[in-house]
Order: structure tokens, then sequence, then C-alpha cells
């Protein structure tokens, strides 16, 4: 079968287009892939590999389930806890571990927590148990947002009373602009927004810095090639939306490198280029959008490494409040969170000695890479996570442990 998106020769051309043109450049070009299917891509098919050398490839806050913070994740274990109460959720979030331990560890116990690839069904749980009150733990960017807001909606009409839903959604291009917020601007840019200080990044911030965004393909096909024209207009820093197969990416890189170079030879506002057309439009998909809005409206939220970022999250509408388990349950899970406080375990005082060592932060502001975290591959591993870097199918931390490890960490430097 002909898989052109991964046809070796078409690859190896795409690759010395990139090498000629760094080499004219006259050093390596460092950019960011944002999105955690990027990342897990990347590393699987030896991209950063081919690329070493010429491409330092550094992973942003594209993972949902990493950049959930650790309050939020200790309010849906506590929800988990509550008598009568059912949990539904995505696999991803069951292992990753907070204040309280993780929801696996809540099951364990006792809780009732499951599985499921799609919100409708905790709404056929809701339906099929009348007598349980029915949690769906919402995570996620653009691209579950839709589905939540459409369980939500089946919910109403199935009169299923007893299904709530708990918003830990985030919407990309806010934590975008916080992630470049004070960065110094590229060779050549003169916009007001690109402006601060190198050393306000934080620890790791001598390293190079992000001169380029690989953007999400799946969050792009709801939102649009457009939502992202402020990276070029307020930070001069070209972007571009790709697929997620090998000559996907490569083409991306290659875009971009040749953008870089051409804004340090003093040329045109860099671009924002849709180089996956055949699911992303310029405008995205205002269906998805409609039910988005009539069931969300954007809020302040708490991202892990980026800290908080106003208008980045998702919260019911009043109108929806019913259904809102953050404000049905609030007293209750305050009085969970409180108890859990007072009387801390031990196991649950060495899991903080560790996460305070985690770097997970770090590594989602493309500050460090996984391996130069102190933990990476010791205290930290898939079977045995301290951060959520680790625990996710998207996370950086789980792509390197699984295609990096036992060689020296792909860098440009």
């Amino acid at each position: 079968m002909n898989q052109p998106f991964r046809d070796r020769d078409l690859v190896a051309s795409l690759v010395r287009d990139i090498r000629r043109d760094v080499t004219a450049l006259g050093r390596p070009v460092t950019l960011m892939e944002v999105c955690g299917t990027h990342t897990m891509a990347v590393s699987r098919s030896g991209l950063r590999d081919l690329l070493g050398g010429l491409v330092e490839l550094r992973s942003g806050p594209g993972c949902p389930v990493c950049v959930t913070a650790e309050d939020d994740l200790d309010r849906m274990i506590a929800l988990a806890t509550l008598p009568g109460t059912t949990v539904v959720t995505y696999g991803d979030m069951l292992r990753v571990p907070g204040g309280l331990g993780s929801l696996e560890e809540a099951r364990t116990a006792g809780a009732d927590v499951r599985v499921t690839y799609s919100a409708l069904t905790a709404v056929q749980t809701a339906a099929a148990e009348p007598e349980r009150r029915v949690i769906f733990l919402g995570v996620g960017f653009e691209t579950t947002a839709p589905g939540a807001a459409l369980a939500l909606s089946e919910a109403v009409r199935r009169g299923a009373d007893n299904f709530f839903l708990y918003s830990a959604h985030k919407t990309l291009p806010p934590a975008l602009r916080a992630l470049l917020h004070g960065s110094p601007p590229p060779t050549g840019a003169t916009s007001p927004g690109a402006s601060g200080d190198p050393g306000s990044a934080g620890p790791g911030a001598e390293r190079r810095r992000v001169e380029g965004f690989i953007l999400p393909g799946h969050v792009s096909a709801v939102l649009g090639r457009r939502a992202y024209e402020f990276l070029s207009e307020d930070y001069g820093l070209p972007a571009a939306v790709t697929g997620f197969e090998p000559v996907d990416i490569l083409i991306g890189v290659r875009e971009l490198v040749r953008a870089v170079a051409r804004q340090v030879r003093g040329g045109a506002r860099p671009p924002v280029l849709n180089l996956y057309p055949r699911v992303v439009r310029e405008n995205g998909n205002p269906r998805a959008r409609d039910i988005v809005e009539r069931v969300f409206a954007p809020c302040g939220a708490e991202w892990r490494g980026l800290g908080a970022i106003p208008g980045s999250g998702l919260s019911l509408r009043p109108e929806w409040w019913e259904y809102d388990a953050a404000v049905r349950f609030g007293d209750e899970l305050a009085l969970r969170l409180e108890a859990a406080a007072a009387h801390p375990s031990a196991s649950g005082r060495r899991r903080d000695a560790l996460r305070r060592a985690c770097r997970c932060g770090a590594v989602l502001r493309g500050e460090i890479l996984p391996p130069e975290c102190p933990l990476f591959g010791r205290a930290c591993t898939p079977s045995d996570p301290v951060g959520p870097c680790m625990v996710s199918g998207e996370g950086s931390c789980a792509a390197y442990h699984r295609y990096h490890r036992g060689k020296e960490a792909p860098t440009s430097a």
C-alpha cells in the first residue's frame, strides 16, 4: 500500500532541504511542537535523531493531561470518594499522581472510577444507573470540549438529572501567549508584544529561544488557522499547522526553518501556515465552536508549569450550573479536601517530596528536555510516575523514556 506521508525517499529529501537551509543560516534552529501527539510522533518516527544538530524540537504545553493543575486533580479524586458517586474519565487521567494519590489508587480503595473514550458513555451510565451520581471529568483542549458540551446537552434531553460535569477544559491560544510573555523578540522582529528580559523565563532560560511553532492539527481542526495569527502579529514568530505523519512534520519544519532564515535576513512578517489542509480550514469548525460557546464561558484556569492564565479555561455557563459538579458538590468537596490535608499519610509525604523535585513544569515550558530532570528514568518511570509528563500517552517524558532512553538526548546544542 502506498504511504506517501511515510515515504522514505521523501523523508530523506526533506531532511536534505532542512540541512541545506540550516547550513546556509549558519546555526541550528529551535522550534516547539505544541501538541502532545506531535511529541510522540516525532520520537516514534525517529525525527529527533534525523534532525540532530540541525533543529532542536522542544515540547510545549500541548498535553492536556500534563497541564492539568494538581488542585484540579485532587478535586477529581475527592469527587470519586463521595458516596453514591461514579466518576467517568479518560484513561490517561487514571495514573496521574496528585496530592491525594491518583484516581487509580482511589479506585483500588473502592471508589467507582470508570474509563471511557467518549463523554457520551457517561450519559449512558447516568441513564442506566439513576440511583448514582455520575460525574464526567472534562479534560482537554478545544478538541474534547465539543464532545463534553454535546454530552451535557444529551443528558438534559434524556432527563438524566444525575449526570454532572467537572470541567477542567483549557484553550490553547492563551497558553501560547502566556508562554511567550516576556520572551525576547526574534531577530528582525519589532513587534511591541515581543519584548522582555531573556532571563525572565526562569530556570533553563539560557537555552536558545523558541523561533517558531509546530501547531496542533487536532485543536486547529476546531479553531482554524486564523486563531494563531497573533503569533506573527504580536510576537514576530512563524508557525505552521501540520499533520502527524513524518512527511507532514518535516514539511512544517522545513517551512519554519526557511521563515526563520528570512527573518534573519530582515524579511517580511513571518507566516502562519496551514500545512494540514486535508483536515484544517481557515476558520476551523464553526459548529463545534458554537456548541462550546453555548455551554461554556471563558474563565481563568491554573496550568501546571504556566500558573494562572486569565481566559484560558472553560466553565459552565450559569444556566448549566445545575449540572456543574464543582458547584453542586462544592461543600462536600471542601470537607474532603480539608480532611485529607489535615491527615497526610506517610506515602503522601514521600510523594510530596518527590513531586517538589519533579521538573515537569520546566519541560512543559520548553526550558529543559525530559532527561535533564533529576528524576527521569530513576525515581520517575512509566511504571511508577512522579509527574504527569511520564504518565500520559502524549507526555514528553513518556516519549523520551520509550524512544530515547539509553542514549544521549537529541539536541542541537
